[in-house]
């Protein structure tokens, strides 16, 4: 039988845990056969509090704003000889927890046995899980969230902040306040978040939905996805492709060996080693430089700033709109042909200086200044219709 539970609520309070820990004791299966091991399924009943903890040794589940009190099953596992062995270390077994100031800390069983944990839960303005061994489901917390495990991570419907890590494994959310997400191996997706995130993988792709604030999105090695994002967003990659659909602020993008495709910003910044590059809809300055890889800039729908555009190795094309005014000064290296600056605009003269190609002017009455260099390759400036 269950032995008696470890907690710190008044005396009167601690009479009814008890009793509900008998009763609930008392309705509990025996041992389950499981394959090679054993198991038993023990639950208790406690009050409710505003902030919870648990410190688990397998899976967790948490559901909050569910129920009137806390609800706290716990599933015990062992591989055992026989049920003889199997009954000797599980029903020695007890599920203990502390309670006191606000809190209820959950200590499910470890150690020889594998835990497998089912929370339900009132409201909660903060909740804390670690576990040492399998993944964390949680949904329905109305305040902060802190989550550190080793397997996959899904949670959802948090009001506030959030902060999770896990050893290995994938980080699933759906929605959540400003979030913090680490994996050191596994994809991260995130549906929507309210504030600043910061999304850390060391190998796996990025996904980020609505994003309701700057977005800070790095992987060792695979894709980053932001389709939309009311801040800015810094992303890099050590290989995979870069995406960023839509940005409210500036967008600074790094990748090893990649490209990088920008749909609208404020700015943007992009240094790539190796892959091409692909922006429009911008709404501020250009840097973007590649050392292989070719760019194209379309300006439909852009207000730049002073720009540059630089490939050591691939062809530039910029198409500009007839209501975007700028002036062009193009430069390339490779000068084995006039046709290395290929222009459509007739004020845009195309001559020798040195070595190089150069062409430069006015285009739709002038405007900020775009750069444009290239060291290999050919440099279109074309008419957007």
């Amino acid at each position: 039988m269950l032995r008696s539970a470890h907690f710190s609520l008044p005396p009167a309070a601690a009479l009814v845990a008890a009793a509900l820990l008998s009763l609930t004791a008392s309705a509990q299966p025996d041992l389950k056969r499981e394959g090679n091991g054993w198991s038993r399924t023990m639950t208790m009943a406690l009050p409710a509090q505003p902030r919870l903890r648990i410190e688990a040794h397998g899976p967790v589940t948490l559901e909050g704003g569910v129920s009137d009190g806390i609800v706290y099953t716990v599933k015990v596992s062992v591989a055992a000889a026989d049920e003889a062995e199997a009954r000797r270390i599980l029903e020695h077994l007890e599920l203990r927890f502390v309670s006191g100031r606000g809190m209820v800390t959950l200590l499910p069983p470890g150690g020889r046995v594998r835990s497998t944990v089912w929370v339900k839960a009132p409201r909660l303005d903060a909740a804390s899980i670690s576990t040492t061994e399998g993944g964390v489901d949680v949904r329905g917390i109305d305040g902060t969230l802190n989550v550190e495990a080793v397997g996959d991570l899904h949670v959802d419907r948090i009001g506030g902040d959030c902060s999770l890590f896990t050893g290995g494994g994938d980080v699933n959310v759906g929605h959540a306040g400003a979030l913090r997400c680490t994996t050191r191996a596994g994809r991260i997706e995130v549906k929507s978040a309210r504030g600043e995130s910061t999304l850390t993988t060391d190998g796996g792709d990025i996904v980020g939905g609505q994003m309701g604030g700057p977005v800070h999105a790095h992987t060792g090695g695979g894709n980053v996805l932001i389709v939309a994002a009311s801040g800015t967003v810094d992303a890099s990659t050590g290989g995979g492709e870069i995406q960023v659909v839509r940005a409210g602020g500036a967008v600074t993008a790094r990748n090893m060996l990649g490209p990088v495709t920008i749909g609208g910003a404020s700015g943007v910044q992009c240094e790539n080693a190796t892959g091409g590059v692909r922006v429009s809809n911008i709404l501020g300055p250009m840097r973007v430089s590649t050392a292989m890889g070719s760019i194209v800039a379309s300006l439909l729908g852009s207000r730049i700033a002073d720009s540059l555009l630089a490939t050591a190795n691939g062809d530039i094309t910029v198409a500009i709109p007839s209501y975007v005014g700028v002036t062009i000064r193009a430069d390339n290296e490779l000068s084995d042909t006039m046709r290395r600056i290929a222009s459509d605009f007739s004020n845009i003269r195309v001559r020798r200086q040195g070595t190089h190609l150069v062409a430069d002017g006015p285009v739709n009455g002038g405007g900020p200044v775009l750069q444009i260099a290239a060291a290999g390759g050919t440099i279109y400036i074309r008419r957007q219709r």
